[in-house]
């Protein structure tokens, strides 16, 4: 029997990172991303913009029709794939960037948990959505609005949803995922942005000097190890610096 992870950038940073980890324990591992890694033949790479919607039901949809669901044991969809937008308090950011930003964030993963689950609706195996979700759902950071509001709507999509499939014979479980503080492009972005845009660099510039990152490789493993120890319960809202 097949277990199956669907992941979403796999290509770079914590999404790479994840993929990496599950195809070493086994997985069979689907990325989707704008990129694809040329020389990586681990798992396999669709290419996708999410932040344009109509572009992602076909991709799912030809996913699922090299899935056997006779032959799948576990079939887990890690909405990872994110965007800091631009860094700058909101009457300073355009119009087409804030909806960019939240189409990535919000907008996406919503979509494809509805495709997940009609196109899984029958399957009988384990059956489960984690969604990368931050701190910054709940800690206001300033010139960040458009990543603080799409994570708290990714908490909310998350309990919302748990519920609707609690009942279900079949249904999938949903969890959100506090990764901590991670050493990608985005903590990049951000400790390099001007304090006159960003009156919290220096906090972040602090965690990269002082050795406070965790690598992708840490939390992919602190991650796997949550759900196979089956920590991840329909409908937690988890940070896994606190496990």
């Amino acid at each position: 029997m097949e277990k199956v992870l669907i992941i979403t950038g796999g290509s770079k940073g914590l999404g790479l990172g994840i993929a990496k980890k599950y195809h070493k324990e086994g997985y069979r591992v689907i990325s989707i991303s704008r990129s694809k890694i040329e020389k990586l033949y681990l798992f396999e790479q669709y290419q996708c913009d999410l932040s344009k919607s109509e572009s992602i039901q076909p991709v799912i949809t030809e996913i699922f029709s090299h899935l056997d669901r006779n032959n799948t044991s576990n079939l887990t969809l890690i909405n990872n794939a994110g965007d800091l937008g631009t860094v700058n308090t909101i009457d300073q950011i355009s119009s087409a960037n804030i909806a960019y930003t939240i189409q990535v964030n919000l907008t996406a993963p919503l979509i494809l948990n509805s495709l997940f689950i009609k196109l899984s609706k029958d399957w009988t195996c384990k059956k489960q959505v984690f969604t990368i979700s931050s701190g910054a759902a709940i800690n206001p950071y300033e010139s960040w609005s458009m990543y603080c509001s799409s994570k708290a709507g990714v908490d909310m999509m998350t309990k919302v949803i748990a519920k609707e499939q609690k009942e279900l014979k079949h249904g999938v479980s949903f969890v959100s995922i506090y990764p901590g503080v991670v050493d990608t492009d985005m903590q990049t972005v951000a400790r390099n942005t001007p304090k006159e845009n960003f009156k919290s660099v220096q906090r972040f510039i602090d965690f990269y000097e002082h050795g406070d990152l965790l690598s992708p490789k840490q939390v992919a493993e602190n991650i796997y190890n949550l759900d196979t120890s089956g920590e991840l319960k329909s409908g937690r809202i988890l940070d896994i610096r606190n496990t």
